[in-house]
């Protein structure tokens, strides 16, 4: 099972055993990581699992969708080229290890 570790808004860190197939989102509020709402399930219509991708994750995490990009312009915090929706990201064994922040604003 491959571990994520969030980074909550106010610096704490959460390493999580996050199981294959779930989204980054749903791994972080099975499991209450400060910060990640997950408002709307993860159905692409809010912007309330924002999440900045550490290095060197980001191009491994995948392309970022219309959709999500149109929803990350209206998310509350800062927009980063790092940016993503936790939502639409899948957990996969390559991704052990994988380090987000999360942003600091999220409704």
């Amino acid at each position: 099972m491959p571990t994520v570790v969030y980074i909550d808004p106010r610096g704490a860190e959460h390493a999580v055993d996050a199981e294959v197939g779930q989204s980054l989102m749903q791994a972080a509020v099975r499991h209450g990581v400060p910060g990640v709402v997950g408002q709307c399930g993860g159905s692409l219509a809010c912007a309330s699992c924002h999440v900045y991708v550490r290095e060197p994750w980001g191009e491994r995490t995948g392309e970022v969708s219309d959709m999500e990009d149109d929803m990350l312009d209206g998310a509350m915090a800062e927009r980063r080229p790092e940016s993503r929706l936790s939502c639409q990201v899948q957990v996969r064994d390559d991704l052990d290890g994988l380090t987000v922040e999360v942003a600091p604003e999220q409704l």
